[in-house]
């Protein structure tokens, strides 16, 4: 039998899903919205298992996959639900490749590889938890807003106010408006979540333009709680452009490594881009030269509410804030506007084996497995 590689199953099941089956209302929308998650899981095999062919993938495999979606949602990276909803779509592939004629069973849906996804319960140190109460939030958001209004005096210096007033916009933008973490911060694994950028925000109308969860640009409402903070911020900050990140990370590295990749792109040569970092560091260099930094990774969030929490003594055993947890007293799904259609190209590859299949379509949510996780970068 000839081999069927991964790769071009994925194109074949996409194209056949983009056209829409028969059966399944709304499947060009779904195949936009699983087309990342299946990219991903495809480069994760060949990256962890040098796996490309569709026949040399087995139910262990599988379960390797389970297990490190099971170790992103220990760590916090992923609430289980979200977990759950990656390996669905994957699942519902090899599905339809069974269906289809090209595989015997699905490697996927074996006890021994789903046995290791994780369950609702199994995430107490993630964002999902209950112990957080509206008493909590108000008490960390008083204490940066008192620490920002402080910062007007003549006694704190430029970068201590553009510090308390950052402080005060990030938690009065995950408190006050539905926008999520992983729309706001950067997320390393998934290259389409770089972070909001100040272009990103319309004071006029009152909303932020973010990359939604089905991977469309929506435009979601800022009310006045959260926009008054981030206009303060945004004086104080000053960006030198619009593509500036709302929130820039403070690892210095990660800065510098921007800005000498920018500088070669721009024809200057090594010796002339050691000159200029000799004469100022990398954020002052990123400045005058108007390259935008990188923004502060989800969880570089995360420790910057660790650390405002412990500085504001809001403790829940032991516990800590997460961006997730700041908006978790807002049950009702936000509003929000679509801004733009998103757009999926697919490549020309088509099984000849293939037959388009009806299948139940899982949910999306933030697509973004595959490649491994960055380590986590400083506040």
């Amino acid at each position: 039998m000839t081999e069927v590689a991964i790769a071009d199953a994925i194109d074949a099941y996409l194209q056949r899903k983009a056209v829409g089956d028969p059966d399944g209302p709304g499947a060009g929308t779904y195949a936009a919205n699983a087309e990342s998650i299946l990219r991903r899981w495809a480069e994760w095999l060949e990256d962890e298992h040098e796996i490309r062919s569709l026949f040399a993938l087995e139910t262990g495999h599988m379960r390797s996959y389970a297990e490190e979606l099971r170790e992103r949602a220990d760590r916090g990276a992923y609430a289980a639900s979200t977990v759950g909803t990656y390996y669905a779509v994957v699942r519902a592939f090899l599905s339809w490749c069974v269906r289809g004629g090209i595989l015997e069973a699905n490697p996927a849906a074996a006890d021994a590889a789903e046995g290791a996804l994780p369950t609702a319960t199994d995430q107490g140190g993630c964002d999902d938890r209950d112990g957080w109460t509206a008493d909590g939030r108000r008490t960390l958001e008083r204490y940066v807003r008192e620490r920002a209004l402080e910062a007007s005096g003549e006694t704190v210096d430029r970068d201590e106010r553009r510090t308390r007033l950052r402080e005060y916009a990030l938690v009065a933008l995950l408190a006050h408006s539905d926008v999520r973490g992983a729309e706001l911060f950067r997320v390393p694994e998934d290259d389409r979540r770089t972070g909001a950028i100040w272009d990103d925000v319309d004071f006029y109308t009152g909303t932020i333009r973010v990359l939604g969860r089905t991977q469309r640009l929506e435009d979601v409402p800022l009310g006045a709680p959260a926009r008054t903070p981030l206009r303060r911020y945004r004086v104080v900050l000053d960006p030198p452009s619009n593509d500036w990140p709302l929130f820039p990370t403070r690892h210095a590295p990660s800065i510098a490594r921007r800005v000498r990749t920018v500088l070669r792109e721009r024809g200057h040569g090594e010796a002339e881009i050691e000159s200029l970092f000799d004469d100022a560091t990398a954020m002052e260099l990123a400045r005058e030269r108007s390259i935008a930094p990188p923004a502060i990774t989800t969880e570089g969030a995360r420790s910057v509410l660790k650390r405002l929490c412990e500085a504001a003594a809001v403790d829940v055993d032991g516990d800590y804030l997460t961006p997730r947890s700041v908006r978790r007293d807002r049950d009702e799904e936000p509003y929000r506007r679509e801004a733009t259609a998103s757009k999926t190209t697919l490549r020309a590859a088509v099984l000849e084996q293939s037959i388009a299949v009806p299948e139940e379509q899982p949910p999306i949510v933030d697509p973004g497995v595959g490649r491994r996780e960055e380590s986590a970068e400083r506040d």
